[in-house]
């Protein structure tokens, strides 16, 4: 009996490690020659030592077309399971690029699905690290089948548990539209590439010539398309960034985000801030300055750095919790508000509202960007997303006005008639329709160069400053710039067990 054991154990041992060399030998060691990871070797370098779990190891498709019968092999390139990051829950399946190319059978998209739904279940993270051929033409309708059910869970889970997409290779075709439906997509520089359709079909259609580097690569999805929020140099970093950016999110919707202590100071004030803003108000500054002086151990982590620089977004702790932040960049396109920047803000915005993550807005905003372009594009539609963002927000928002705050764009950029909890100014902003200069044009369309300048300066003394809106209630405190920290800090205290809910409803009808 105990030599059947043996044999039994022995079986399952060369099962298990036939499973783990996924496509062979050969086709490991050209991973590696290509200076890429394999499938469970980015596992293992994403999740803390020795917590992964892997499901399915020996599941295999059923596909009998085109001699796919006699071409099975254990996990069918699909790696799954759970495991942790710096002690939390997670779920994660990797893509195995040596077993049919990556391919989706529908019965690895079942593995998939399985993964899903349990994180949905019990309230974690789930992870794709996608490095895949697409769907695997052998199986017809039953492959994309296998896209479908996974779109659906990602939906279903959109807003409840987080979910992350790292892009490690080829993505193309349908398998482009489950990280779309993701939270946050990380791409690898030179590496990564996402396109609906590829070069050949693109030059096919509309005769354009252009590379897949060009087409679907990670700079051009994180700087023009606004498709990818992360961009690594290496497997490695995005691999790490995926992991420093759970550390400021909740494990799903009904809990609040781990609470970093701090030994920085909450009281901390900063002198350089009485000086950073010119006086000039058509003189640019670097808004993430500001950001850097008042969040905890001055670190921030900034979402999707490279597209719509005009709006900065991104996570920082006050205090040791979790904050989103949102500003308004005045060193690139004097801070207007565009096309892009409004659906980079907005999205950032229900993100934290679906996560529990109080949301700061620092405002420096001259209004919109005007021209035929914008306006074609569909600016009042998209610009509508911030406005509807904010509004639908039930978490506490704090904003605070730095400078310019004017128009329709002050509206938007969370102001108190919106919902915001608490709204800060410096002695330096200015809340107005429009600048000076702007209103005496329209107010003083037939006056002499001297009345101009008087009036300039009349709309200046007026406008030009916090106090109207604060008389008004619409600002809640005058603040010096070097109290920054400790202010946001104060409001978001108090903020902090704030209850407020929508109307009850299926869903509203956001501007898309």
């Amino acid at each position: 009996m105990e030599k059947n054991n043996e044999r039994i154990y022995q079986e399952f041992e060369r099962r298990n490690r036939q499973a783990e060399l996924g496509g062979g030998e050969d086709k490991l060691r050209k991973r590696h020659e290509a200076g890429r990871m394999t499938a469970r070797e980015r596992i293992e370098m994403l999740l803390d030592k020795g917590t992964f779990v892997e499901l399915d190891k020996f599941v295999t498709h059923r596909c009998t077309n085109y001699g796919m019968d006699r071409q099975k092999i254990p996990g069918d390139g699909i790696v799954s399971g759970y495991g942790k990051i710096d002690g939390r829950q997670v779920f994660v399946y990797a893509y195995d690029f040596t077993v049919f190319g990556g391919s989706l059978s529908i019965t690895n998209a079942s593995k998939i699905v399985k993964v899903q739904t349990m994180a949905l279940k019990n309230g974690a993270p789930v992870i794709a690290l996608n490095d895949s051929g697409g769907a695997r033409i052998q199986e017809g309708v039953e492959s994309l089948t296998g896209y479908s059910n996974i779109f659906f869970q990602n939906t279903i889970a959109s807003g409840v548990v987080p979910q992350f997409s790292a892009i490690l290779g080829p993505c193309a075709g349908g398998a482009c539209y489950s990280p779309a439906l993701t939270d946050f997509i990380f791409m690898v520089r030179d590496k990564s590439h996402m396109f609906v359709t590829g070069p050949d079909v693109v030059k096919a259609v509309t005769h354009e010539e252009v590379d897949k580097e060009e087409l679907g690569g990670a700079y051009t999805h994180s700087s023009r398309s606004g498709v990818a929020h992360f961009m690594g140099e290496s497997e490695e970093e995005v691999l790490m960034g995926i992991r420093e950016l759970l550390s400021f999110l909740p494990s799903n919707n009904l809990e609040d985000a781990p609470v970093v202590h701090t030994t920085d100071d909450i009281r901390r004030e900063d002198e350089r801030l009485q000086t950073l803003i010119p006086a000039d108000p058509n003189v640019p500054y670097d808004v993430k300055e500001v950001i850097g002086s008042v969040v905890d151990d001055h670190y921030f982590l900034e979402v999707m750095p490279h597209f719509a620089k005009n709006v900065v977004i991104g996570f920082a702790r006050l205090g040791g919790r979790s904050v989103g932040i949102v500003a308004n960049q005045p060193a690139f396109l004097a801070g207007v508000l565009d096309i892009d920047a409004s659906d980079k803000a907005a999205r950032f915005i229900r993100f934290c509202d679906c996560f529990n993550i109080p949301l700061i807005t620092l405002e420096d905003v001259p209004g919109f960007l005007p021209g035929t372009t914008q306006e074609h594009g569909g600016i009042i539609r998209h610009g509508a997303k911030i406005v509807y963002a904010y509004v639908e927000a039930t978490v506490p928002k704090i904003t605070l006005i730095l400078r310019k705050a004017y128009g329709g764009a002050y509206i938007v950029m969370s102001s108190k008639q919106t919902g915001s909890d608490v709204n800060l100014a410096y002695p330096t902003a200015e809340i107005a329709v429009m600048g000076a200069e702007g209103a005496v044009n329209i107010l003083c369309r037939g006056a002499g160069k001297e009345q101009r300048r008087e009036a300039v300066e009349e709309y200046e003394e007026r406008f030009a400053n916090p106090y109207r809106a604060a008389e008004l209630g619409y600002i809640d405190e005058i603040i010096l710039p070097k109290q920054t920290r400790f202010k946001l800090i104060q409001a978001l205290e108090m903020a902090h067990n704030k209850i407020r809910s929508n109307p009850p409803k299926k869903h509203g009808n956001m501007p898309l």
